[in-house]
């Protein structure tokens, strides 16, 4: 009996370790017949084209151009479709103390805009600045939906719109980054019937009560002074810093047709990198407040408007109007590979009449998603998709979401 007990606790490990090397041996079979049949990964075609531009360097190549002509994309107001041109850009004039660009430009939708520009960024020992600009805009078919943030997204008409502007500033900066200046301008507008025939011409359905301005489109005189402070590491594309800007501007009306009216600028951004500045939270507030002389009043087409790539990007170009605004952007920015950003943003924003309505309460929201491609590390083309109450949009615009703030007087910029 002690005999077969003793067979028996010899037998049972011998056994198991018998099957667990036969178990051992099946899986490491069949993990080799696995590895066998795996094929490489393979990227999927947006990726391959992503990988292609950087590896290319595609896009290095079509914006540095030739002996200073170059192929300008964009640039032109918002919906008026793809639009390009020649451009001529000189940097080196006066070992490099003067700046020339000049350029023309056209859209699929027949908008049309041509500009010069001489600029002087810092002359006497870096003390001082000069900026020339020269602009006209054919616009023919601009949003227009009537005043105030209760507009009716259904009211949609379109106008005309052809602008000549021209713009200086001079000014003095003691400190890097830091500018004080005065500037100038002269604008001489003209009003149409919209040619965008999906929608009613603008004067057949708002009145001058409704669409100030509409029926006198008087020129403009401009003058006023700014201060800025400027510490972002790259304006282009900058991941670091910020920059501050307050503009004090006064307009008046030739001739006198009671529009003169004074407007308030302001505008903030800032960048707060980490993870090597390949993450950044980009943050930027802007507000514009107008104040008409005695019983004067502001034309509806230098109001200050809400809506589109820049702003609110989940509603439509131009969709509100009104004396005053206010805008606050959020982004979180992360690098997908080096050429590449992806964004996660979030936009709030309203239009008022009153000054004391100046406040974060009832303001239009929107949110959504976006790409920047950069080009030795200025953000060349972003693609943004928001999404609001009134639905979707989807942006394609080439240049940084929060650029400078132009001097200027026209408002189509």
């Amino acid at each position: 009996m002690w005999l077969a007990v003793l067979a028996f606790l010899v037998l049972i490990p011998a056994t198991f370790l018998a099957a667990q090397q036969s178990r051992t041996g099946e899986i490491e079979a069949a993990r080799k017949e696995k590895a066998r049949q795996l094929k490489p990964d393979q990227p999927s075609k947006a990726e391959r084209r992503l990988r292609s531009l950087k590896e290319e360097k595609t896009l290095e190549r079509f914006s540095a151009g030739i002996a200073g002509f170059r192929l300008k994309l964009g640039g032109l107001v918002q919906g008026g479709g793809f639009a390009a041109g020649p451009e001529y850009l000189r940097q080196d004039l006066a070992n490099g103390n003067l700046i020339f660009r000049s350029a023309a430009q056209a859209s699929i939708k027949a908008y049309q805009r041509y500009d010069l520009q001489l600029t002087a960024p810092h002359f006497a020992r870096n003390q001082l600045f000069f900026d020339f600009f020269a602009v006209h805009h054919d616009y023919p078919g601009i949003n227009y939906y009537g005043p105030g943030p209760r507009s009716e997204k259904g009211a949609r008409s379109n106008f005309r719109i052809i602008d000549n502007a021209i713009d200086g500033a001079f000014g003095w900066q003691p400190v890097r980054g830091f500018k004080l200046g005065a500037s100038g301008g002269y604008l001489a507008t003209t009003l149409g019937t919209g040619k965008d025939t999906r929608y009613v011409s603008t004067e057949q359905v708002f009145g001058p009560t409704q669409a100030i301005g509409i029926d006198t489109r008087p020129d403009f005189v401009r003058v006023g002074g700014f201060i800025r402070y400027d510490y972002r590491d790259n304006p282009g594309g900058p991941r670091s810093g910020g920059d501050y800007l307050i503009q004090l501007d006064r307009f008046y009306a030739r001739p006198d047709t009671g529009n003169d009216f004074r407007r308030l600028n302001v505008e903030l951004q800032q960048y707060i990198p980490f993870f090597n500045k390949r993450r950044v939270i980009a943050l930027h507030a802007r507000s514009v407040l107008t104040y008409p002389d005695n019983n004067d009043a502001v034309p509806f087409y230098l109001q200050p408007v809400l809506g589109g790539a820049d702003d609110l990007r989940g509603f439509r170009p131009f969709r509100f109007y009104d004396n005053n605004m206010i805008v606050v952007n959020g982004e979180y920015r992360y690098e997908v590979f080096s050429g590449l950003d992806m964004a996660l943003f979030a936009d709030g924003g309203k239009v008022f009449h009153s000054h004391s309505q100046w406040n974060l309460h009832h303001m239009e929201g929107a949110f959504g998603f976006g790409f920047r491609f950069n080009v030795r590390n200025n953000v060349f083309m972003r693609i943004d998709t928001g999404f609001s109450h009134e639905g979707f949009q989807i942006w394609m615009k080439f240049g940084n979401i929060f650029g400078e703030e132009r001097i200027r007087s026209s408002s189509f910029q």
